[in-house]
């Protein structure tokens, strides 16, 4: 690894790695946990070989899609679920849960701020005057509570703003690209509690991208109505490559699937195109993953941190994502570690990452090299040109593979550093 990056680097993220190992026996205890829930629900539902077979067409009867979705509504706590290719993005799952149980005249609040840039299209709180099928084109209002500082939920503002318009809560489990904590299982439960108690009937949805398999329940076990996200992200244990979910009650994801395809036809139709084995087989292998991403991302904390630079989470903080940031505080440097991430993929490796203004987002860079597009389980970094100039590392398919690539965008920042 000596010809991959300078000895101090590397000695560097090995004394790092050294101060952490503590820390990788809870991660390893949560996998193990979710690894038998998963297992426990493929044989539940009897899984089969034949359950594999492609569809197409309308699909009609397709035992490998019921099955699918059975299994994946029991690992996430829910009675239904939406898991299907025809679904693009995590912002796609999200928009269609939005979509799925919102009507004219309703009110979406969100208790965690404004959601993260895509979604913000979806509701039309975007600056750009175009709302093309926005919930504002649809008369669905918008209220937000920002977090106060420290990335608590602000009940008392929350109280204020659940008027009897309010249909549904927006809850975005991750930070984004934020300074706030993700928010941790116990948080989520402590503010369902909390608006189910001043509103009995609002529907809890959780943007829940970024934080599968993090701990031992899901939003839904602690008082949620609707979970969704992305299958390139946690839950497709980096082998699948297109989808997303929406998983909770029956009565609202067939709402959503109504949304999805139409009313009358909802779940029953959709061709599952050869991907079911993936989603499965991800599903099984999406708890290691994730913890080896975690580790990967409290090693990278620990290496910056050492070397004087601001982190978030730090070593002991809770996470609820896998999503590691780093303050940089220039441009040049964050353009410095997204090209590490880049050099130590094994994908496009040779690629220069520039910023460039990427659809839903202001102007980004990003680095990954991965063998699915955009695929966030698997290692990359990403940032918003902007002050306060900070990096968001997350994923990896190893924890190797992690901290690989923390070697080399450490390698890059101190070369930096020094010609300064």
């Amino acid at each position: 690894m000596s010809s991959f990056a300078a000895e101090k680097a590397i000695n560097i993220v090995k004394e790092a790695e050294k101060r952490i190992k503590y820390k990788f026996e809870e991660i390893d205890d949560i996998c193990e946990y979710n690894t038998f829930k998963v297992l426990s629900a493929m044989q539940n539902h009897r899984l089969s070989l034949r359950h594999f077979n492609e569809s197409t067409g309308y699909a009609y009867d397709d035992e490998g899609r019921e099955i699918t979705e059975k299994i994946y509504a029991e690992v996430f706590g829910g009675e239904a679920a939406l898991v299907r290719p025809q679904i693009v993005s995590g912002t796609h799952a999200i928009s269609l849960m939005l979509y799925g149980v919102l009507r004219p005249g309703d009110i979406l609040l969100s208790i965690t701020g404004d959601p993260y840039d895509t979604i913000r299209s979806t509701i039309g709180i975007n600056d750009n005057g175009e709302n093309l099928g926005s919930l504002k084109d649809y008369n669905v209002d918008y209220d937000k509570v920002d977090l106060k500082d420290g990335g608590e939920i602000d009940f008392d503002e929350v109280k204020k703003k659940l008027s009897d318009k309010v249909k549904a809560v927006f809850i975005q489990r991750s930070s984004g690209y934020t300074d706030a904590k993700a928010l941790s299982i116990r948080k989520i439960e402590e503010a369902c509690k909390f608006v189910k108690g001043i509103k009995k009937d609002v529907i809890v949805l959780v943007d829940n991208c970024y934080g599968e398999f993090l701990e031992k329940k899901e939003p839904l076990e602690v008082g949620a109505d609707l979970i969704a996200g992305s299958l390139i992200k946690n839950p497709g244990g980096g082998l699948v490559s297109v989808g997303g979910y929406i998983i909770g009650s029956s009565e609202n994801i067939k709402k959503v699937a109504s949304r999805l395809t139409a009313p009358g036809i909802a779940l029953e139709v959709g061709a599952n195109l050869g991907v079911i084995r993936s989603y499965l087989q991800g599903l099984f292998m999406a708890s290691k993953v994730t913890s080896g991403a975690i580790k990967g991302a409290i090693l990278a904390a620990s290496v910056f941190e050492s070397i004087g630079y601001r982190v978030f989470p730090g070593v002991d903080d809770e996470r609820s994502d896998i999503i590691q940031a780093v303050v940089l505080g220039s441009r040049e440097k964050v353009c410095a570690y997204c090209e590490g991430i880049q050099e130590a993929a094994p994908v496009d490796s040779y690629v220069t990452p520039e910023p460039w203004d990427m659809p839903g987002y202001d102007q980004v860079i990003m680095a990954a090299g991965n063998f699915i597009e955009g695929s966030s389980i698997e290692l990359s970094a990403d940032a918003p040109m902007k002050e306060p100039y900070i990096v968001y590392q997350q994923g990896g398919l190893t924890y190797e593979h992690s901290k690989i690539g923390t070697i080399k965008a450490l390698d890059k920042i101190l070369k930096l550093d020094e010609v300064r």
